[in-house]
């Protein structure tokens, strides 16, 4: 039971501070205490990832005050000179704008699309699977197919991760 407990924390943490690996955290526990069914495992993890990423869900939708720090300053400043490089960079940044509000307008068009997609990336971790909750929040994704989504997800993809060690003792018999 402690170790499930130290999971979600840890699960929790590294969905809302991503420089904490929980797949090898994962794979570790799953090697050093083999009498933790790796579907419990799996269940934990699976919680404590869609509850970290609550965090950026809701911030994203604008119901989560960020601290002051995380704001961008407005300050004025001298324009500065249009070189070749300042400009090169202005439309490749411009193009990725682009991008990013036709997904958005796509996501607000077709809703099931990004359940799919959120869903997709919750498994395969392809697109990644922060951004995709970000965006979820940004296109105001309902709570309930964002939770039941990722649980699903995140449940498949920790589960498995979690009986890779034992599956692969098995082979090496």
């Amino acid at each position: 039971m402690t170790w499930l407990c130290i999971t979600l924390g840890v699960a929790f943490g590294s969905a809302v501070l991503p420089l904490v690996s929980i797949e090898i955290f994962l794979v570790g526990l799953a090697m050093q205490e083999p009498h933790i069914h790796w579907l419990a495992l799996g269940a934990v993890v699976a919680v404590g990832q869609v509850g970290g990423k609550l965090v950026y869900y809701y911030a994203a939708r604008g119901e989560l005050r960020l601290p002051g720090w995380m704001h961008r300053k407005h300050r004025r400043r001298e324009p500065r000179p249009v070189t070749a490089r300042r400009l090169r960079w202005q439309l490749r940044t411009k193009r990725i704008r682009g991008w990013v509000e036709a997904l958005r307008e796509k996501c607000h068009r077709h809703p099931r699309w990004m359940v799919g997609t959120y869903g997709v990336s919750s498994v395969l971790g392809a697109p990644p699977y922060m951004a995709t909750a970000v965006l979820a929040g940004m296109v105001r994704m309902s709570l309930s197919a964002f939770v039941s989504a990722g649980l699903l997800g995140r449940f498949v993809r920790f589960s498995a991760i979690a009986a890779s060690p034992a599956l692969f003792a098995s082979w090496a018999l």
